[in-house]
């Protein structure tokens, strides 16, 4: 039997974290492991209101009340360090709060999981449920990444990790600021299993098209070096195509990639070893709640 930990950020999003764990308790009914949930609370606003007294299949429930705001990455990274040190696990699933990351789908990853010779499992997107243009939006984020990192990232937090995989996560400092380009960094030999991005539960959803775009950029920042070769190369070669037609709208592309850059190097300063190391002080209470 595994003991498996699945891990969850949350902020202010009770009653859709309530929801997902009924929906957890109902689909694990039959699974041959220990599953235990470890809440990462990103010091919410909100009164917390949580219903586990129908749980009947869920181990235990822990909550890690941080102090201070940190953001979903870092609250990932937060839960993944306090597990890594404090837990006996055999493998971690982080997943969002909401829905958006379907339980059922916990089934398919503990599947693949019993077959994956300690290899970590991650569910890569086959269909979303936002809107048409967000899609688009989604996809060129994929395509640009790809053109300018080398790497095709299809997948996001919900992923079933090994515990070497956690060794090397919780050692990267990467981490701190980018989960999936993280996880794409240390690990050559991912499995992949087909996911489908469900819908929120309550309110609408937090991925924003500004959230989409600090998103891109950060995992295009743990590849930094790459993407600036490449950005270098793509100015020289822009240059010398356009050098005839100069005008302020064949320079746009110039300029959106100049201001990318710059942001990317911006959030490349994100990556602090010495911060992440001292993520468990953020802490302020541990409850554990069943």
């Amino acid at each position: 039997m595994k003991k498996i930990k699945i891990l969850i950020p949350v902020y202010n999003d009770w009653q859709s974290l309530s929801q997902l764990l009924k929906n957890i308790d109902s689909e694990i009914v039959n699974v041959d492991h220990e599953i235990s949930i470890v809440i990462v609370d990103d010091a919410s606003t909100f009164d917390r209101q949580i219903e586990i007294n129908d749980l009947l299949n869920i181990s235990s429930i822990k909550i890690l009340v941080m102090k201070e705001n940190r953001g979903h990455a870092r609250c990932i990274a937060t839960g993944l360090k306090y597990i890594f040190e404090k837990e006996a696990f055999d493998y971690i699933i982080p997943m969002d709060g909401d829905g958006e990351d379907r339980p059922e789908e916990i089934i398919d990853l503990i599947t693949q999981m019993n077959n994956s010779n300690d290899r970590s499992i991650v569910g890569e997107r086959v269909r979303r449920s936002e809107d048409l243009i967000f899609k688009f939006c989604y996809f060129l984020h994929k395509i640009i990444t790809l053109v300018f990192t080398g790497h095709s990232i299809k997948f996001g937090n919900f992923t079933c990790l090994s515990k070497d995989t956690v060794e090397k996560l919780v050692n990267e400092k990467s981490t701190w600021n980018s989960f999936s380009g993280s996880l794409k960094k240390i690990e050559k030999d991912l499995i992949k299993i087909p996911s489908i991005r469900g819908t929120r539960y309550f309110g609408p959803s937090k991925m924003s098209f500004y959230n989409l775009i600090k998103h891109s950029l950060s995992i295009i920042s743990v590849f930094r070096v790459t993407f600036l070769i490449r950005s270098a190369i793509f100015v020289i070669t822009y240059i010398l195509l356009i050098k005839s037609y100069a005008s302020i709208i064949t320079a746009l592309p110039l300029i959106f990639l100049l201001i990318a850059v710059y942001s990317v190097s911006n959030l490349a300063l994100r990556e602090n070893m010495e911060e992440f190391d001292k993520a468990l002080s953020n802490i302020s209470d541990i409850e554990s709640i069943k």
